[in-house]
């Protein structure tokens, strides 16, 4: 592991106000942990940075020592990038604040802001914008790869609310991205993940929503399954914008809230989500809790900001997790009985497979206005394993269940969501674009980042190639 001596940290000390901390520092091993318990990187330094001026101070620091760095907002991506072995930690995470004008109806966001802060923040003024489906999430993450989330058939993709940002430069440089002021970088920025900059700061725009919204999950037995994929493909092919529908599949958890004859055995459930008028999501939403016996009815008038954080208690900090995603069109019959064979087979009780369905505002955007492709698929389904960290021992065997999973699903595969990479990122991140937007993201990379410095990620290359090792300044 590489070991920086004091000089060399003090040097970065005197034009840096955050905090730097060392393998030697006390709190190391926790400022080093993520969200997905499986990632054990250690890192030569953590930089908490307190601004852009730290961001920018620390990433030029790196680059003359010729070290490697990576980017820390939320923490929350499944292949750990947020996090570099023996190089430096652009941690965002401390920056977390989100303000609102409503008269303006925009949010501005830190780079390490969640989605629960922008939440919070937003529905203080009965206003919001898609962020996502985990309110632990980071915006900034969810925001660059693209932003799906409850509200996006209602409210379009994160980048769709996006409206400008305060981004560090591979140079150091602080600038700022918008449709009239480095619009191309803009361009970038709405689907390119983090390979053009450090985006300290975001500008959404908001559209009036809640706080009383109606949500909630209806579920039903598995082998009620086919049954339930073929209601949604149907019923989402003609919803209204208002509706939001996650399919989610996994096992029981042994909660007063299931069966206890359903405890431990495969079911499959409809998160709803109604960006309307209460009233009127009774009435939309009555075919869902209609369709055959449910065994489980939650939908119901609650605060929105709760309802973002429903799904939370599936997915905590600290334990293990792997996935693998494809982008689907519509539900087929032979899509739906692989799902259904691989549901049965399903390996660990923590493990879920969301099935999320596009459409709407977020289909109605221009493939060339962002880098988001595939805008008129139907769906992403993200098969996720998950176990306990004393269970690494079962660690092949959930990971073989995904791979499965993820490889019979593969004839029907229209590419992925560049945030739903893993272990593949670098082999798929081209699936992740159209072939035009995959030569433009690269001709841009070349443009602001030739030397490849924001390599920890789902990388674009610059044209130059594939470089490994930053520039020497």
């Amino acid at each position: 592991m590489t070991v920086l001596d004091i000089p060399t940290t003090e040097a970065l000390a005197g034009d840096f106000s955050g905090e730097l901390i060392t393998p030697d520092h006390p709190s190391y091993d926790d400022q080093r942990r993520i969200w997905n318990g499986e990632i054990d990187r250690r890192p030569a330094l953590l930089a908490r940075c307190e601004g852009a001026r730290d961001v920018a101070a620390a990433l030029r620091w790196a680059r003359d020592h010729d070290l490697a760095v990576s980017v820390r907002g939320g923490g929350h991506g499944i292949a750990g990038h947020s996090l570099v072995d023996d190089g430096v930690v652009l941690d965002l995470s401390g920056m977390r604040g989100a303000v609102v004008d409503p008269g303006a109806r925009t949010v501005s966001a830190q780079g390490g802001a969640l989605n629960a802060h922008v939440d919070r923040e937003s529905q203080a003024f009965g206003l919001a914008m898609t962020s996502g489906y985990i309110s632990h999430t980071g915006i900034a993450g969810l925001t660059l790869g693209g932003g799906i989330g409850h509200l996006m058939r209602k409210m379009g993709l994160a980048i769709d609310a996006l409206r400008s940002c305060q981004v560090v430069t591979a140079e150091g440089e602080i600038v700022r991205a918008s449709e009239s002021e480095n619009a191309d970088l803009f361009w970038g920025l709405r689907g390119g993940g983090g390979n053009f900059g450090v985006v300290t700061d975001f500008t959404f725009e908001l559209q009036p929503l809640g706080p009383t919204i109606l949500a909630g999950l209806v579920a039903w037995p598995a082998e009620q399954a086919p049954t339930v994929l073929a209601f949604l493909r149907d019923f989402m092919a003609d919803a209204p914008d208002e509706v939001g529908l996650m399919a989610n599949l996994r096992l029981a958890p042994a909660l007063p809230l299931f069966p206890e004859n359903l405890h431990g055995k495969p079911i499959i459930g409809l998160v709803a989500t109604y960006a309307g008028p209460v009233e009127e999501g009774e009435r939309v939403l009555a075919p869902v809790r209609a369709l055959g016996t449910p065994v489980l009815d939650t939908i119901a008038a609650k605060p929105y900001a709760a309802h973002q954080k429903f799904l939370d208690p599936a997915v905590p900090h600290g334990r293990h997790y792997y996935w693998k995603s494809h982008r689907l069109g519509p539900l087929t019959a032979e899509v739906i009985d692989t799902i259904g064979e691989h549901l049965a087979t399903i390996s660990s009780p923590l493990s879920t497979v969301p099935i999320f369905s596009f459409g709407g505002a977020m289909s109605r955007v221009a493939e060339d206005a962002t880098a988001f492709p595939h805008r008129d698929a139907s769906h992403d389904i993200n098969i996720m394993a998950s176990w306990l960290p004393e269970q690494a021992g079962e660690a092949d065997r959930h990971r073989a269940w995904v791979r499965g999973f993820f490889d019979a699903l593969a004839p029907h595969s229209r590419g992925v969501y560049v945030n739903f990479t893993s272990d593949d990122a670098q082999t798929r991140v081209q699936e992740a674009y159209s072939a035009t937007q995959w030569d433009r993201l690269r001709a841009l990379k070349t443009t602001w980042d030739p030397d490849n410095v924001f390599r920890g990620n789902a990388n674009i290359p610059p044209l130059a190639g594939d470089l490994t090792v930053p520039r020497a300044r």
